[in-house]
């Protein structure tokens, strides 16, 4: 497996069952960064692309990235020392159930928690078990990352997902149960005829109005739109 080049970091995936995928890339580029944040968590760091694409765009001190698979774990934190960033960046290799109840116990917060958590809810499951973990709800479902989440986001923290839109609606429910309001949506579509396939989604604290966006991938096949080429450029060597 080729290592993916960026702009300003490489990202070795030779040792996790989930490569590299447009989401990540996504969430990593759209997600928002509020003022000058100090502390970052990426939940479910893969091969770290999110957490590296945060050190990118920010002078945060703290980067923490927290991966139940001890492979991927691995691959995070070969990919984090191999960086620029390396003294900025670090990997948590336990659940992220385990992880909340710790850092809400050391009264720690984060500002900007970001995650692209597993999500298959439907009951098919692959052979593969590692590919499972990594995609399935039920390693970590949607109830326990949003609690988890509002134990240890700070007041005037952001979090950021992305999610199969068709559970959109049942995740903006389940963050309000625990005081996560939604403030911006961005719908992910392929192309102008697709249907929306992802739901990039910010959530806060504070309810305010909902701020909504449509993001259309590609004008034809590899022909990418301003919009897209605009959000990704800072990280894709091609665009």
């Amino acid at each position: 497996m080729k290592p993916f080049k960026f702009k300003e970091f490489t990202v070795h995936q030779d040792k996790t069952a989930m490569k590299i995928g447009t989401d990540a890339v996504l969430l990593g580029a759209w997600c928002s960064l509020g003022a000058y944040p100090d502390t970052i968590l990426d939940i479910g760091s893969g091969t770290g692309v999110i957490s590296l694409m945060l050190a990118q765009r920010s002078d945060a001190m703290t980067i923490d990235a927290v991966e139940i698979d001890a492979n991927a774990y691995e691959q995070t934190v070969d990919n984090f020392e191999k960086s620029d960033w390396g003294d900025r960046l670090f990997c948590y290799n336990t659940s992220f159930v385990e992880f909340a109840k710790e850092i809400a116990e050391e009264e720690e917060q984060y500002d900007i928690i970001v995650s692209n958590p597993p999500f298959y809810t439907d009951n098919f499951e692959t052979a593969n078990e590692a590919r499972n973990k990594a995609r399935f709800t039920s390693s970590l479902p949607f109830e326990e990352l949003l609690k988890g989440v509002s134990e240890i986001l700070s007041e005037n923290g952001l979090f950021s997902v992305i999610i199969p839109f068709k559970e959109e609606e049942n995740f903006v429910i389940l963050a309000k149960e625990s005081n996560l309001f939604l403030n911006k949506a961005c719908h992910v579509k392929g192309n102008e005829n697709t249907e929306i396939k992802r739901s990039l989604l910010a959530f806060s604290f504070k309810a305010k109005e909902v701020e909504n966006e449509v993001l259309i991938i590609e004008k034809e096949r590899h022909q990418y739109t301003d919009d897209y080429i605009k959000l990704t450029k800072d990280f894709y060597l091609k665009m």
